[in-house]
């Protein structure tokens, strides 16, 4: 029996959808159904039950998974045993994150990843939008509310911290600022209230005499380029805004909050060696960037 053809039913059964499993594989969807015709006619039964929604195990795909996963756990030790691990680490990883994120902080730290591990092909969903594992978008997702159920491998990747900046041509022609009731006579910068990520970054009602939102965008970083453009106040990231010479901190001992970034991953791709790599690096990348994220340089 081919182990290749049991490596592309594995990934089959855990994704549902022959695009899915092409892409976590690395090859063209075609590919996968030919190697599942394969197999199916070695073995004599039909594995899948295909049908409009996906792909499901039938009875005797039922039967030979925890068999497959087995034999996909002794690969993986196998590999791990090897002096030069790294050297055979293969396949395609689909990070998703928060836009701020992603694009500041991910998409510079995957050429390290890539690096390492020069046979990974690595995919980055920097998005405005929650990504959803449950749709098969993404291998592991980056966002910044916890799922309170789900077959999903969750930790608290860091903390971070927003606060409120201004343009610094913006305050030479308005003024200081000094205490909160001087917010009252600007006009600040924020999100669509109804397409916002996450509701957790709606600050406004928290800013005491806060003036009105001039301009709204569903993207952070558009966000950034509107209050360094002279549009108004805005709380923003300081991993992103204390990178930008435009930008001046505006009354940090009283307006600060702090969220949450947890990573998620779906319980069936745990003991896959890319995958765990990948999770393993991210949370490296993230300690390592603690300062940057905490608002201490």
């Amino acid at each position: 029996m081919d182990w290749d053809n049991l490596r592309f039913f594995l990934e089959l059964s855990r994704a549902g959808r022959l695009t899915t499993a092409a892409r976590r594989l690395g090859v063209d969807h075609t590919t996968v159904s030919r190697r599942l015709q394969a197999l199916e006619k070695s073995l004599g039964v039909a594995l899948f039950i295909r049908d409009t929604s996906g792909y499901t195990l039938t009875e005797a795909g039922r039967s030979l998974l925890p068999q497959v996963e087995l034999m996909e756990g002794a690969s993986v030790r196998i590999e791990q045993a090897l002096p030069n691990p790294g050297e055979t680490l293969s396949g395609q990883v689909r990070i998703g994150a928060t836009e701020g994120y992603g694009t500041m902080l991910v998409a510079g730290q995957l050429s390290e990843l890539s690096h390492r591990h020069p046979h990974l092909h690595l995919d980055l969903l920097a998005l405005p939008r929650a990504v959803r594992l449950s749709r098969h978008e993404a291998d592991i997702v980056i966002t910044l509310e916890r799922p309170e159920r789900g077959p999903f491998i969750i930790t608290k990747l860091t903390d971070y911290v927003l606060r409120l900046y201004a343009g610094k041509d913006y305050l030479q022609q308005h003024g200081p600022i000094n205490t909160r009731n001087d917010l009252e006579k600007h006009r600040f910068v924020s999100y669509v209230d109804d397409l916002v990520f996450s509701k957790d970054l709606l600050f406004l009602d928290e800013i005491a005499g806060s003036g009105a939102v001039g301009v709204r965008s569903t993207s952070v970083l558009a966000q950034q380029e509107a209050i360094a453009a002279g549009a108004g106040l805005g709380i923003l990231p300081a991993f992103t805004a204390d990178q930008d010479p435009r930008l001046q901190l505006i009354l940090p001992a009283q307006i600060r909050f702090i969220r949450t970034f947890w990573m998620l991953m779906p319980i069936e791709l745990k003991d896959i060696a890319r995958m765990r790599v990948t999770w393993d690096f991210l949370r490296e990348m993230a300690e390592r960037e603690r300062g940057r994220l905490l608002g201490l340089s």
